[in-house]
């Protein structure tokens, strides 16, 4: 098995040690000595001190590396960038990369300054990654389904120069997943038509009023039924998270304020906490307050609470709150079980934390990816596919948003989603009309809530 690694291993050393020549050979130039000669480096001479030997290596990596001054004109350019993008290099050199590197999403869209990878590392100087992109080339107009890296290029003192990009040609494996994921979803889809008729005659070998069996049959069928119905789930999941992954997932967003829609939901969700006896609570305020802590007051002495609104699809919100709420049930044996609602300007966040087990500081990195489960006493016990999280964040992210968790060993989990949060200009445009005034809710004394 650990053959397997090497290549891959080799193909980043290589590329690294190309990123970490070019940016030495970049900020070499704004570190010269007063005699004009460049200043000494290990670097330097591990690539041999000789321009052609580094020109050999550059031209000779198979991913595209381009680099770009502080205002974004290209001043490095190599062969397999030229491949990807349609350009000659010698032609693109001095050009603002942005008539070069065309970047869109899958579905063709461009991408804007505010999430193309290359503006943000030169305003943020910050390094970006980004998976999903698609470059398309000057003439045929063709999409190149690519996995892009930008990392920024600083001088001795921090300032900025430039930045360095490393794109690669993942078309194969883009075309492999997509297989994957169509084999998965009909395999899955296929799969639950004969495994519900397998519930539906268990269920009704079950009943008393259609069939007679005595008590060890019935324990039996009784076995028989629940398998089925997991392995219903796992189909289920498996659908679910091939059309994640795909884009092919329904969703139809529409203006969702959440104060409103997690009280009700909160009020479904009590049921199956209190089966455990466990308390619920829904909070309104940063640090799970009262809900009136952070609620404005009237002048006739009713407490206004702020809206909360997002655009969302409500029926994909409330998988992911019912998700992590019942997971938080399954692994809390006793104590309270919290749905939070807070947020600013920009962002509204929701979190669901109980008072279980905690998670170990080396399964949270891996918490949200397939197949994954925390390997303990509980999880054992409880079961499950391991696919849940995995789709919770991928129907956050639909939206913009983030999905993460902080835990700890003994002291509970917290998990929190950010989404964006609509302006009231927002509001009124997707209401259909400029005029029409936002709605606010008003909480009377004792916690009723009505409109005006």
């Amino acid at each position: 098995m650990g053959a397997c690694f090497v290549i891959p291993i080799i193909i980043v050393s290589v590329t690294g040690l190309i990123t970490l020549a070019i940016i030495w050979k970049v900020t070499s130039r704004h570190d010269e000595t007063p005699t004009g000669n460049s200043r000494p480096s290990g670097l330097g001479s591990l690539m041999g001190g000789s321009k052609d030997e580094f020109a050999t290596i550059f031209e000779s990596v198979s991913d595209g590396i381009v680099t770009v001054d502080s205002k974004g004109v290209i001043t490095m350019i190599n062969t397999a960038a030229g491949l990807l993008t349609g350009w000659d290099p010698k032609d693109a050199l001095g050009i603002d990369y942005r008539s070069v590197l065309k970047f869109c999403d899958t579905k063709g869209e461009a991408y804007t300054d505010d999430i193309n990878p290359f503006t943000q590392v030169l305003l943020l100087n910050k390094p970006m990654r980004d998976n999903t992109a698609e470059i398309i080339t000057q003439g045929s107009e063709k999409h190149i389904s690519v996995s892009l890296s930008v990392s920024p290029i600083t001088d001795t003192k921090g300032l900025l120069n430039g930045a360095v990009a490393i794109v690669r040609d993942v078309s194969e494996e883009r075309k492999a997943e997509k297989q994957r994921g169509e084999f998965i979803s009909t395999a899955s889809h296929e799969m639950r038509t004969p495994i519900a008729a397998i519930e539906g005659y268990l269920a009704l070998a079950m009943n008393d009023k259609v069939s007679t069996i005595d008590p060890k049959a019935r324990s039996f069928l009784t076995k028989a039924h629940a398998s089925t119905q997991h392995l219903g789930s796992l189909f289920q999941d498996l659908l679910t998270s091939a059309k994640a992954e795909d884009g092919r997932m329904a969703n139809h967003p529409e203006l969702l304020e959440m104060s409103d829609f997690l009280t009700k939901l909160s009020e479904d969700l009590r049921f199956s906490a209190e089966a455990k006896h466990l308390a619920v609570e829904f909070v309104v305020g940063s640090n799970g307050a009262d809900m009136h802590a952070t609620s404005e007051t009237s002048g006739s002495g009713r407490v206004v609470q702020p809206l909360y609104n997002v655009l969302a699809d409500p029926e994909r919100i409330r998988e992911v709150i019912t998700n992590l709420f019942d997971n938080a049930v399954k692994y809390t044996d006793s104590g309270k079980i919290s749905i939070g609602l807070t947020g600013d300007d920009a962002v509204v966040q929701i979190f669901v934390k109980d008072t279980g087990a905690g998670i170990a500081a080396e399964d949270l990195p891996h918490l949200f990816q397939k197949f994954y489960r925390v390997d303990n006493s509980s999880t054992r016990t409880v079961g499950g596919t391991g696919l849940g999280l995995f789709i919770c964040r991928k129907i956050v992210e639909m939206y913009n948003g983030k999905l993460w968790v902080e835990s700890e060993t003994g002291k509970g989990s917290t998990f929190f989603i950010n989404l964006p949060r609509l302006s009231r200009q927002k509001v009124a445009e997707l209401s259909g009309n400029s005029s029409v005034k936002v709605i606010s809710n008003i909480i009377q004394p004792g916690g009723t809530t009505t409109a005006v």
